[in-house]
């Protein structure tokens, strides 16, 4: 079969999307885009009782802030809209396959309440065995293969029924999966799925169906909880004649907690400090506030980066890919059958990567930025201009995982200190240093090319002219430029503040320590 690739993301609307969702939506983008292919955004809110304000437009800005660009879908449109199924629904298009399936009996009307389907469960459960709606069971059932015609036609009058799938016993059914290969099923093990509710609203099982073969889907990606439901997905298109039109599936392996033991879920991330949503989620209605990744810091690229190599790897050991490197690299054979464990530490690794690689220009921005929310600096202030905050930058890079921490991580080169480290003062300060630390600020006046190598020298030059070593005084120098023991690299910091900046801040030092 050669046709156009064409795989949708067709999520529910009833919360904030989990990143395992976003994994889903990322393998599919990247597979549509390796071969020539389209991306489609689909919304599933055939369950109206578990529908969220707010969680369609957080699906579609967590994609867009992915780079995971929509071809056609909701919010972009396209030749087979609508594109929710809700909006579907109003045509018929799902009670027309249903109604279908049933007059070539393949699916049947089913009319048992609530309460009759609850007293089956527990009658099974009180001889040892579970209830499925299936063949065994389905003629002690109240539908329209056991109930008399004239019954049937009563109670279809009533319109309070539903439809469900007649499945066959004893057959074989064979599923051809992306990542699993062949998988092999026997009937008897699936149940009679209801496909049409009885509020006219289809299921998931015939409603994506009708969609993906009506908007002609080549390949549907999903979470492997789908896989016991893909022999019932099988008839179906066998059963409206679509089989050869039937999308390739692939059940992708679960995103697993850090420990392996289950699920990833929010509860997790709660619990060890991580976000396990893209964006951050507001509940509309507790309130509740759920961390997300952007806010959090995280380069769109490097938790894309990230996510992609959660169950897939190219065959090599490399680990840095930009989104056009993936989707020229991605396939779904070297997508793993088994869960992957998420580390949290490994994302912050990646983290770091793209903020380490990140260009100037990028990171001055982001240092200006923070600069003008916690200082207030006027435009014209040196510390603001581009040939202070790029060196600067160069500086507190090394020391980053987030570009979020370039301000917070050495304050110390934009404000002189009010505070000093005093454990570094009772440990390292002797008052006969006050004179060499005086002679110090005379010694830097003297530099004309105020570098830092430069600087560095004469630090050891005066040191050694004051019989001192340069390592018993090195880290107080840096507690009277900065107020604290360690941080980036000194002689460079020395260089950026200048010699007027760097004598003031000594002498201000001076006078805290020996008052």
């Amino acid at each position: 079969m050669n046709r156009r690739v064409r795989l949708r993301f067709a999520p529910s609307p009833t919360g904030p999307l989990h990143i395992g969702g976003v994994r889903t939506a990322l393998y599919s983008y990247l597979f549509a885009k390796k071969h020539g292919g389209d991306f489609l955004l689909r919304i599933e809110d055939t369950d109206q009782t578990r529908f969220v304000p707010g969680a369609e437009e957080y699906i579609i800005e967590s994609l867009n802030w992915c780079g995971i660009k929509i071809d056609e879908g909701v919010g972009v449109g396209g030749p087979f809209a609508p594109y929710r199924q809700s909006e579907r629904k109003e045509s018929g298009i799902y009670a027309k396959y249903a109604k279908q399936l049933v007059d070539k009996g393949y699916a049947y009307y089913a009319f048992d309440t609530s309460e009759e389907l609850e007293t089956a469960r527990k009658n099974a459960e009180s001889r040892g065995t579970s209830f499925s709606y299936n063949a065994q069971t389905r003629n002690s059932l109240k539908n329209s293969l056991s109930l008399p015609e004239s019954e049937v036609k009563q109670c279809l009058a009533q319109q309070n029924y539903v439809i469900r799938l007649k499945v066959n016993p004893d057959e074989e059914i064979v599923l051809n999966d992306l990542i699993r290969n062949e998988v092999k099923f026997n009937s008897n093990i699936v149940d009679d799925k209801v496909l049409l509710k009885s509020d006219g609203m289809p299921t998931y099982h015939l409603a994506h169906i009708v969609d993906d073969y009506l908007m002609q889907i080549s390949h549907a990606v999903r979470g492997e909880e789908w896989l016991p439901s893909a022999p019932a997905h099988i008839l179906i298109y066998r059963y409206l004649g679509w089989e050869n039109e039937m999308p390739q599936y692939g059940h992708l392996p679960l995103l697993l907690k850090p420990d392996g033991n289950g699920k990833l879920s929010k509860r997790d991330g709660d619990r060890l400090g991580f976000p396990v949503f893209p964006l951050e989620w507001k509940d509309p209605n507790s309130g509740e506030i759920s961390s997300g990744y952007r806010e959090k810091g995280y380069e769109a690229q490097a938790f894309v980066n990230m996510l992609a190599l959660l169950g897939w790897n190219p065959g090599t050991e490399r680990e840095i890919f930009s989104m056009e490197e993936l989707c020229h690299e991605f396939s779904f054979s070297h997508v793993h059958k088994a869960g992957a464990k998420f580390n949290p530490e490994k994302a912050i690794w990646f983290n770091t990567q793209y903020v380490q690689k990140s260009s100037d220009d990028y990171l001055v921005g982001k240092l200006k930025e923070q600069l003008m929310s916690v200082l207030n600096l006027s435009e014209q202030d040196k510390r603001l201009s581009v040939d202070y905050l790029t060196p600067a930058v160069h500086l507190i890079k090394p020391r980053i995982h987030f570009a979020k921490e370039l301000y917070s991580t050495a304050p110390y080169l934009f404000e002189s200190p009010e505070n000093y480290d005093l454990k570094i003062i009772e440990k390292r300060w002797k008052p006969e240093l006050e004179g060499f630390f005086n002679q110090l600020t005379k010694d830097f006046d003297q530099i004309n090319n105020f570098e830092s190598a430069v600087v560095e020298e004469q630090f050891k030059q005066s040191a050694v002219a004051a019989g001192i070593k340069p390592g018993d005084v090195l880290q107080l120098l840096r507690l009277m430029l900065s107020g604290v023991g360690s941080g980036v690299d000194l002689f460079g910091m020395i260089a950026l503040l200048g010699k007027k900046e760097v004598q003031e801040r000594i002498e201000k030092a001076l006078k805290k320590i020996t008052n």
